[in-house]
């Protein structure tokens, strides 16, 4: 016991005169320390992510660059001068307020005050980089810019709803900004990191990956945290994992469809449009029935359309009373590999009704083809004039002409005021479901892998 304290007395002694010939340094330490740990903290958010919230680590699929980054990504890093809501409703960012001329050709737009780009810099108007075919720019001063249009364009605002970025990957109004990007071998994006710019949001890194095989393996490693797919037997690897949450939600963006060849017989027949319509299943296990081509959330959805429910008897009623069986050539239905089991399935119930079917699958859009099936995303805004006015020849893939639908169109997309705007859409709507130059099948279920 004696010696212990002989021990503590000589380290209080050693230490004591250390403090006292070292005082003023001790002292500056201490505040000094105390400062980097404050301003580390407090002022370098990216640190403070690091170090005490959560990251997440999210797989993709495909090959992107600086220049196709995918929207998932582009909307967290920066905003459009304008967004929509659910709706389809236009809601202000960027800008803070516009007004439309009288002739509805000029839009004017006032920024909001002290916008600065993710570098800090300031964010001006002669920086906005939107270039429309047709349509004039020009920047009044640094807070506001003005597009003429050569004729009224009721969509035009969705145009300035795409975030407004500057290479490499700089935003503004982002509720993340880019830390560090990595690259593969042959130059395409490998990983991408997000750092918040607010609190209590976790950091985000993006891995991409080539194909399924590798996503796949990358969460079962814990490369990744979370993925997302359409494909139920992905999810079903994962279903009994006790560390993984699976989440399925409608992605009500995107419909599965089968696009017809109307100028082809005998798909030129409205009535053999709707056999085939009658004879596709539901596949009410892979996303909710769709009725149209106008998603329903939008303000112009109509709820009241005509439905194609599954009906072999129909289908094959209306079949024999409009293709001779002499005439019943071999429809080509392509696809891709996304869709093949669908289309395997459409081809086997076709069959059975008395159509002969060959399924081709394609890497890329064909130019030509009888029946096209797959994912197709319709506009936000109700405006679908480049799918089917009789006058677009490249996004118009069913080559579909109806006089009515052109004017219905060509109104719909002229008029302003929503209440008028949403009477031809929901005109637009009952006539083409009526022609069936293509069936909508249905909404696709997401699924969210993530661990726990």
């Amino acid at each position: 016991m004696k010696n212990l304290f002989k021990s503590l007395r000589h380290h209080y002694w050693l230490i004591s005169s250390f403090i006292k010939k070292n005082a003023t340094f001790v002292f500056v330490s201490a505040i000094v320390s105390f400062f980097l740990i404050l301003l580390s903290v407090n002022s370098l958010p990216f640190v403070n992510t690091l170090l005490s919230q959560k990251k997440e680590k999210i797989g993709m699929i495909g090959r992107f660059t600086l220049q196709d980054v995918p929207p998932e990504i582009t909307t967290l890093v920066s905003s459009g001068l304008l967004t929509t809501d659910e709706k389809g409703g236009l809601v202000p960012v960027l800008a803070s307020t516009w007004e439309l001329s009288d002739d509805k050709k000029t839009y004017r737009i006032h920024l909001k005050s002290d916008l600065l780009w993710s570098d800090s810099k300031a964010f001006i108007a002669q920086d906005i980089p939107y270039t429309f075919p047709g349509i004039e720019k020009k920047a009044i001063d640094d807070k506001t810019i003005i597009f003429t249009l050569s004729e009224p364009l009721s969509t035009f605002p969705l145009y300035i709803t795409k975030p407004i970025l500057r290479q490499p990957l700089k935003g503004i109004g982002g509720l993340y900004q880019v830390e560090s990007i990595r690259y593969s071998k042959n130059k395409f994006i490998k990983e991408l990191n997000l750092v918040p710019q607010q609190n209590n949001v976790p950091y985000k890194i993006y891995r991409f990956y080539d194909t399924e095989d590798e996503l796949i393996s990358a969460y079962k490693k814990g490369d990744i945290t979370q993925f997302t797919t359409s494909k139920k037997t992905i999810t079903d690897i994962f279903e009994n994992w006790k560390n993984t949450k699976i989440d399925k939600t409608v992605n009500t963006n995107q419909i599965l469809t089968l696009f017809f060849n109307t100028q082809k017989e005998p798909l030129s027949s409205k009535d053999v449009r709707k056999a085939i319509s009658f004879a596709i299943p539901q596949f009410e296990n892979q996303g909710v029935v769709a009725s149209g081509p106008i998603p329903p959330l939008s303000w112009a959805h109509n709820p009241d359309l005509k439905k194609y429910t599954y009906d072999k008897e129909k289908a094959q009623a209306l079949l024999e009373k409009n293709i001779d069986a002499s005439d019943s050539a071999e429809l080509e239905l392509f696809t891709f590999y996304d869709y093949l089991s669908n289309a395997e399935s459409i081809k086997k119930e076709l069959e059975a009704s008395g159509l002969k079917v060959k399924i081709r699958v394609r890497s890329y859009m064909p130019q030509e083809f009888d029946m096209l099936l797959t994912l197709w995303n319709p506009p936000i805004d109700p405006d679908q004039y480049y799918f089917w006015h009789s006058t677009q020849k490249n996004d118009n893939l069913t080559r579909y002409r109806n006089v009515k639908v052109d004017l219905l169109l060509e109104e719909g997309r002229r008029i302003t005021n929503r209440d008028e705007r949403k009477k031809k859409y929901m005109e637009f709507q009952e006539t083409l479901v009526d022609d069936v130059p293509a069936h909508f099948i249905y909404y696709p279920y997401i699924y969210t892998v993530k661990r726990k």
